[in-house]
């Protein structure tokens, strides 16, 4: 229970990640405020939460937009008279195209839901997490580090959020406030398996061997490390990009494809999860036609 009596917001809270993120706050004692677009099935993910003795409210909207953003905040408050953290998870990966093909559309929508997500969330929070001298974690990705081809406006954008992170960290010290980040690599949600995802299915299928650890990571696996960054248990780390990607960013060649079956195996988790695979249902996903290189 290292977060009892805390209150958390926790954005993009009804599919992969944020679903998990969700069920092991609420766990670990957390109140939630649990957001996501309307068409999300975050009220089913609060639902899962009350019925297992947890406390959370839903709120539906587009956090890209001031007034929902500032109406989320409040709602914390109103329902439970403080914040101690904002997890700002929130983002989409919806295209897939060498850059000169990546659509403009895909481009703005990424850096909205991404980007201007992130920072409008911050803003109205901060304010309440200085009274509370709470904290806000974000999700980044390995991509923000490495960069990544036919995707690289999202990369791109993972890249601002780490350094806006530590941005914050710096400013905010003083009031007490922790910043820091968490960077998954792939992870087994509808973003890198399925026909949903952006990424190519022949892609998807080598996916493994491009890992160390062999596998793809659980969202289950990435809470974990959330609910340790969000707690009094870190009241030392600030300002920290946490890689959770499987070793992916310092390897250098194919040694996932090396690991024994039996070490490919994902952890049994305790999180009851249902949506780790709907993140792109009712979304609109591009993937360009392959270019042929001469």
């Amino acid at each position: 229970m290292r977060l009892q009596g805390k209150v958390a917001i926790i954005t993009g809270a009804g599919t992969g990640i944020g679903e998990a993120i969700a069920h092991k706050f609420a766990r670990e004692g957390a109140r939630l405020v649990l957001s996501g677009l309307p068409a999300d099935p975050v009220r089913d993910v609060t639902e899962a939460i009350k019925g297992a003795g947890g406390q959370a409210v839903p709120y539906l909207g587009d956090l890209a937009e001031e007034q929902h953003a500032r109406a989320c905040v409040e709602l914390a408050l109103d329902n439970f008279g403080s914040l101690d953290v904002l997890v700002s998870n929130a983002g989409i990966f919806i295209a897939s195209a060498e850059t000169d093909a990546y659509r403009i559309e895909d481009f703005d929508r990424t850096i909205r839901n991404n980007i201007r997500t992130a920072f409008l969330m911050t803003k109205f929070a901060l304010p309440h997490l200085r009274k509370s001298r709470g904290n806000i974690v974000y999700t980044g990705s390995e991509a923000g580090m490495n960069g990544s081809p036919m995707f690289t406006p999202y990369g791109g954008s993972k890249a601002f959020l780490h350094a806006f992170m530590k941005g914050v960290a710096l400013e905010q010290a003083p009031y007490g406030v922790r910043a820091n980040c968490v960077c998954p690599g792939a992870i087994d949600t509808a973003w890198t398996r399925g026909t949903d995802s952006p990424i190519d299915p022949a892609a998807q299928a080598t996916i493994g061997a491009m890992i160390p650890l062999g596998r793809r990571g659980t969202p289950e696996e990435i809470a974990n490390i959330f609910a340790f960054l969000a707690s009094d248990e870190a009241s030392y780390v600030t300002g920290a990009l946490w890689l959770a990607d499987g070793g992916i960013t310092p390897a250098k060649n194919d040694i996932g494809t090396r690991v024994p079956d039996a070490l490919r195996r994902e952890p049994k988790g305790v999180l009851n999860l249902k949506h780790s695979h709907d993140g792109l249902h009712g979304k609109d996903v591009y993937r360009a036609p392959p270019v042929l290189v001469p």
